[in-house]
């Protein structure tokens, strides 16, 4: 059982794939990724036992995103109204980074919506050396295999991608949409697992720790040799089944 639909929501027209039967399982994908990025996690199908959804956030793939304005707020409020459509008042989730950041904002907004989660990369806020690599994104250096890779991703043609590109290098001067403090992160009634790579380059390992200390219900498995969103390759088949276990509730 599998489905493409593109819904008018918040103002733009949000895309997403549904396949499968089961307890619904949602996948957000990271920052200027797309929905499709899934396959390279799961690389041998979608888990069995579950009604699995893949939204392109606004923007992104085959979402469009008219106001140009990004937040992740605002993404949050996007990916809830989504689960309004399908008619689905609690979900399991797994986001990657920006996708990450998105559940943070959704299970402090409804806590009663995500019963478990599972963020890869995520950060409670972004320090000052994030910011300052935020500023140096530019598609203006990208090779021809690398435009080649972003207009499979993103159809809506260039301007879609280098929109993309501006509003995450916009996100430096962002101070009040990534702004978590324990007592709100501790709000969340979700169980959480909290993944790191122990080289992000992006995030200190010691926010992964910040958001295991402060969220109630939560464990943490920080990826030996991991960089920035360690879990694809040679990384994929251990985080599938560490990440299905624990949304499960088998004791890890």
């Amino acid at each position: 059982m599998a489905r493409t639909d593109t819904i008018e929501v918040n103002g733009f027209q949000l895309y997403y794939e549904e396949r499968g039967t089961g307890e619904p399982l949602l996948l957000l994908h990271g920052g200027t990724g797309a929905g499709a990025d899934w396959r390279h996690v799961f690389t041998t199908g979608d888990p069995a036992g579950f009604r699995v959804i893949v939204p392109d956030l606004r923007g992104h793939g085959h979402s469009t995103n008219p106001s140009k304005a990004f937040t992740f707020r605002q993404v949050a409020a996007d990916i809830l109204a989504l689960l309004d459509h399908l008619g689905i008042q609690r979900v399991k989730a797994i986001g990657m980074s920006a996708g990450a950041k998105t559940l943070l904002h959704m299970a402090t907004r409804q806590p009663g919506r995500i019963d478990a989660m599972v963020l890869v990369s995520a950060t409670p806020y972004f320090p000052a050396p994030v910011r300052a690599a935020m500023a140096q994104l530019t598609v203006e250096a990208f090779s021809d295999a690398e435009w080649a890779v972003q207009r499979q991703r993103h159809v809506h043609g260039d301007d879609q991608i280098r929109m993309l590109y501006e509003q995450m290098r916009g996100l430096k001067d962002s101070h009040d949409d990534m702004a978590f403090t324990p007592p709100l992160l501790g709000t969340i009634a979700a169980r959480t697992l909290v993944v790191h790579g122990d080289r992000d380059p992006l995030y200190p390992v010691e926010l992964a720790m910040e958001l295991f200390r402060s969220i109630p219900q939560s464990a943490l498995w920080v990826v030996p040799h991991g960089g920035h969103g360690p879990i694809f390759g040679k990384m994929a088949p251990a985080f599938v089944e560490t990440a299905l276990a624990y949304l499960s509730g088998v004791p890890l």
